[in-house]
């Protein structure tokens, strides 16, 4: 019984989690917008992401916010390699979630 019980909260994990593809497609395409980290459920770090974006393109004219861009630039970079860790965090919290409704 408990490994039937397994079995289906690993189909909806696998039905519920999201989505590599999606992830990295979001990250690549709108670079520095974040909206890859929103997708991967965390809010406020997009947002300030986005802000800084918003921020750097509009004072990049005056030359004040290339270093803005820049952070941006460095901290899509790390996501790259950051994105597979939410996704499983994001498994976890659907697991735990799971385990403690079903039983």
């Amino acid at each position: 019984m408990d490994s039937q019980r397994e079995m289906l909260i690993e189909q909806r994990v696998a039905n519920d989690a999201k989505s590599p593809l999606v992830a990295y497609l979001l990250l690549f395409l709108l670079w520095g917008l974040g909206l890859h980290r929103m997708y991967l459920g965390r809010w406020v770090s997009g947002i300030f992401m986005a802000a800084l974006w918003g921020l750097g393109w509009l004072t990049a004219p005056l030359l004040i916010g290339w270093p803005l861009l820049g952070l941006v630039c460095l901290w899509v970079i790390l996501d790259i390699f950051l994105v597979p860790g939410m996704i499983q965090e994001d498994k976890d919290e659907i697991r735990r979630r799971l385990g403690s409704e079903l039983w």
